[in-house]
């Protein structure tokens, strides 16, 4: 049984990446890491980043051993649509740092990447670091998780 799983969506702009990214992290642990891909499926030029964000934010909301990472040409749009979600978390990470950041403190359970600014190398640095690093266990951290879905609505 996989330790967890990471669901993978891309826009068109981040689709090539997103497919590089999966084979990368199907790659890193054999049989403890579960790689889910949520779309897009095919390129279409004009499609929209909304879809897979929603797919990746219903698949990781209320889970803790499972994760999200989204790419599109910046990241905001696939992060600003995955936060309109209860129980989703997204960051927008440029960083292993930022990543690492994002988990410890702020309990981010998506991460967003970009295509226009980050090779897959560097996507994949930055997922693992988001996966390996577990929030910060004082109730200050746990406090403000929750405040999060206070004015959230489904």
């Amino acid at each position: 049984m996989p330790e967890y799983t990471i669901f993978l969506g891309a826009d068109h702009r981040g689709f090539e990446k997103k497919n590089e990214l999966a084979k990368l992290l199907v790659d890193c642990h054999p049989g403890m890491v579960k790689v889910e891909d949520l779309g897009a499926f095919e390129y279409v030029e004009d499609d929209d980043f909304n879809d897979p964000a929603i797919a990746v934010a219903k698949a990781v909301r209320g889970s803790e051993n499972s994760f999200g990472a989204l790419v599109c040409a910046s990241a905001h749009g696939v992060c600003m649509q995955a936060n309109r979600l209860k129980g989703a978390r997204a960051i927008n990470s440029l960083t292993p740092e930022s990543a690492k950041l994002g988990r410890e403190d702020d309990f981010a359970n998506i991460v967003c990447l970009s295509a226009d600014q980050l090779s897959v190398d560097q996507m994949e640095q930055i997922v693992k670091t988001f996966c390996h690093t577990r929030p910060k266990t004082e109730e200050r951290y746990a406090r403000r998780m929750r405040r999060l879905d206070d004015e959230v609505k489904e």
